[in-house]
């Protein structure tokens, strides 16, 4: 996370040894480049972080890029235990993106048409209006222009990791049950191994679900040597049993 922050009419950045300096508005453009900012901070002043608590969004608070201030927002997310997601985005004249809107990902409310009110359809958007606004600044910086922090629903930090925005595989899974599918291991199985190996469920990144349809993926990319071949005499047999059946395939010089 890369974090430049806003105070009065002073720029305040955190140098490598967790102390904080200030570089004054008309000096930000030229030492700007000549300043690190840190990837990870760990100290802030106190009206920006509390002993054991996450950093709180302010107005004015500046990042390198867009995909800082989501990866900020995710961070503070995930301490108070809420999904974000992005709501909308707006690019200047020069085709620039320039303004973005993070929310939380239960903003707005679903159309019911599809269900009738005595079986209404699930859903998790409750109209929350928890929000991040940020936009592009001159100096090549993105800034948070305003902060609602207030949620309408019930937040819990224990659930964070099950929210679809923090959940991943990482590539030792992936690998894993790549692995365990070849050798016709059910996903059940491998996914409980994987679990053992994490030592429980509260340490998993992913859910079985992501699991599943990674492997379903992988099965529809996975053509070896001689499927192409498999598939076409598969049809052939199907075009007799139906005549109305069709099939067409184009094969190279290896099938």
């Amino acid at each position: 996370m890369s974090l430049l922050l806003m105070k009065n009419e002073t720029e305040k950045f955190v140098n490598e040894g967790n102390e904080i300096f200030e570089i004054e508005d008309d000096e930000l453009l030229v030492e700007f480049d000549n300043v690190r900012i840190m990837d990870e901070v760990n100290t802030l002043d106190d009206e920006l972080l509390g002993e054991d608590g996450p950093i709180v969004p302010k107005v004015g608070m500046k990042f390198k890029d867009k995909n800082a201030v989501l990866g900020f927002y995710k961070s503070y997310a995930y301490d108070i235990g809420f999904p974000v997601r992005k709501m909308n985005s707006k690019k200047g004249d020069d085709g620039v993106v320039k303004y973005v809107t993070f929310t939380c990902s239960r903003e707005g409310q679903r159309s019911r048409t599809a269900s009738t009110s005595l079986k209404p359809q699930p859903t998790t958007q409750t109209g929350c209006k928890a929000r991040l606004p940020s936009c592009l600044e001159t100096c090549g910086l993105w800034q948070i222009n305003s902060v609602i922090l207030k949620h309408n629903h019930l937040i819990s930090p224990s659930k964070s990791r099950l929210y679809r925005c923090n959940r991943e595989l990482s590539a030792h899974v992936k690998h894993r049950l790549e692995v365990n599918d070849v050798t016709e291991i059910s996903l059940y199985k491998s996914f409980n191994s994987i679990v053992v190996e994490a030592r429980g469920y509260e340490q998993m990144t992913c859910v079985e679900k992501d699991c599943r349809n990674y492997i379903e993926k992988v099965r529809r990319l996975r053509i070896g040597e001689g499927d192409a071949v498999v598939i076409q005499a598969y049809f052939s047999r199907m075009q007799i049993q139906c005549p109305s059946f069709y099939f067409s395939i184009d094969l190279d010089e290896e099938a």
